[in-house]
């Protein structure tokens, strides 16, 4: 009797460690009636009424009543732009909180996202996502399929920002023509390598500003230096990560 009750613990133990994973739980998988899975989100039309539930992961932005999130569950991520949100309900969305987003699904320079008025009901649960590793994905078709998700970038080597064939000589510019300043908490840009390849990355003032630790590191880096870093794989006619960490190795 003692060990099959300590193996029905140790089994339930090894469940419940595996649905919560690092930083959360396993979020909820049931969906309410209605709701779409990520799948079904993924193979809707573009401007077709979506009905998702997600949990949030970051929050980019308020104003007017409009909030723009990262959000995420076990099979995928979702960028809500603009959704309908009081300054009372967004102050409730910290990370991890789950939500019922109705709104159309639309496409902006490849970045697929809810959007067009799109509302927010708070529901109970909760789920933060680990950050996948998608280096090896860098310069893939495949990467597309973790737009918008938590995601890590490894050993990756700062090169000289260079935009349209012209070099800054330095290891980032504020904005990605160089137009900005510290000052006037504009998006920080700059080039990181692996393999041969160049990438840009991104630190959108919005999502973390100027008094932000990752705003501060990127401001430090130097040409040559190997960073890991994490952040959203946001789309931009292309890859565009907006990066929350680096850590120079």
């Amino acid at each position: 009797m003692k060990k099959t009750l300590a193996l029905t613990l140790t089994l339930a133990l090894v469940l419940s460690l595996t649905a919560c994973g690092k930083g959360g739980n396993g979020g909820d998988d049931k969906k309410s009636e209605g709701v779409m899975t990520h799948a079904e989100y993924m193979a809707a039309e573009l401007d077709s009424e979506v009905v998702i539930e997600t949990y949030v992961q970051a929050k980019q932005s308020w104003w007017e009543d409009k909030a723009t999130l990262y959000t995420q569950d076990k099979d995928g991520a979702y960028f809500i732009y603009n959704a309908v949100c009081s300054e009372t309900d967004y102050a409730k969305l910290t990370p991890g909180t789950k939500i019922k987003v109705t709104g159309y699904k639309t496409e902006w320079s490849g970045e697929v996202e809810v959007a067009e008025g799109a509302t927010i009901e708070i529901q109970d649960g909760s789920y933060t996502a680990s950050a996948t590793d998608v280096t090896d994905l860098l310069g893939k078709d495949d990467l597309i399929d973790h737009q918008n998700q938590f995601v890590s970038f490894k050993g990756m080597t700062v090169e000289t920002y260079e935009k349209d064939g012209e070099s800054y000589d330095c290891a980032f510019v504020y904005n990605d023509d160089n137009s900005g300043s510290a000052d006037s908490n504009s998006d920080l840009y700059f080039n990181v390598s692996k393999d041969g390849q160049t990438y840009t990355f991104c630190v959108e003032s919005y999502l973390c500003d100027n008094s932000t630790d990752v705003y501060k590191a990127v401001e430090n880096l130097k040409v040559g230096d190997t960073v890991d870093m994490e952040g959203y794989l946001y789309w931009y006619n292309g890859a565009n990560p907006h990066i929350t960490s680096v850590t120079v190795k």
